[in-house]
């Protein structure tokens, strides 16, 4: 849900209004466990009729006052592939898909009738490798916590720890930490690659695990990346720690020893 209003806030604030003269393609390209809104571009008037396609199979429909997500029966055999991950905006017709799946990569068509036009969104779907998924650190580690796309400079990069606003990226604008909340969790302990838009956690703590999000949008779509950070333990004084509680385990048996 919180994804959804996001798209809708971000939908509002960064997309123009299209001109729609023959059909736009888009391309997307995201990765698996990523969410994605398709935006339209419209605030939706009572005269149009918005249908939503993966392929030839209609996955939504707004018309007038009624919003319909895989009701019919063409629709029905999209219902098993996208089961609970369509959220659609009544007011704009924008299409969010949730947790996408490689099965997913392929050809969204939104057709916009009152304008007598269609836009189609080419999106791909890339799998998760093995390096990304691994983000369990021990303390004093450092974790970097890389989107995998090239930065574009209309692209807006928005990170969020447990919701709350930590780095951002816009045009040649960069912030890190701009209340103090976040000031007092990430005491200059965060870096942010401009180009990429990659994050790095420093010296890190325990207090650190959570759930990290990164918002990329565009003039059309954006995308949201979710990354679940660990960390355990103790880092680079575990070595040290243990030498120390070895050593007196030693002289405690050898004090035993003297008193029996």
């Amino acid at each position: 849900m919180k994804v959804f209003i996001l798209c809708i806030i971000l939908c509002a604030l960064f997309v123009p209004v299209l001109s729609y003269v023959g059909a736009d393609v888009v391309s997307v390209s995201v990765m698996e466990g990523d969410s994605v809104c398709l935006c339209t571009g419209l605030i939706k008037s009572q005269q149009d009729r918005i249908k939503w396609y993966f392929g030839d199979i209609r996955i939504a429909q707004i018309t007038r006052d009624l919003s319909k997500i895989c009701t019919d029966v063409q629709c029905n055999e999209g219902t098993e592939r996208f089961r609970d991950r369509l959220k659609l905006d009544h007011q704009t017709g924008s299409l969010t898909i949730m947790n996408m799946n490689l099965t997913d990569s392929g050809v969204y068509k939104l057709q916009i009738n009152s304008h007598n036009n269609e836009i189609m969104f080419n999106v791909t779907v890339r799998a998760v490798s093995a390096a990304e998924l691994d983000k369990m650190k021990k303390t004093g580690e450092s974790v970097s916590l890389d989107p995998g796309v090239v930065k574009n400079p209309d692209n807006v990069k928005m990170w969020y720890f447990n919701d709350i606003l930590i780095a951002e990226i816009t045009g040649d604008q960069s912030k890190i930490c701009t209340d103090d909340q976040c000031k007092e969790r990430f005491r200059d302990r965060l870096k942010l690659d401009h180009q990429t838009g990659s994050l790095t956690i420093m010296n890190t703590r325990i207090t650190d695990s959570g759930d990290y999000k990164l918002q990329i949008s565009s003039s059309i779509f954006s995308i949201t990346k979710s990354f679940s950070v660990t960390i355990t333990g103790s880092g680079r004084s575990s070595g040290p720690i243990a030498g120390v509680q070895c050593m007196l385990l030693l002289f405690s048996f050898l004090w035993l020893q003297l008193l029996v």
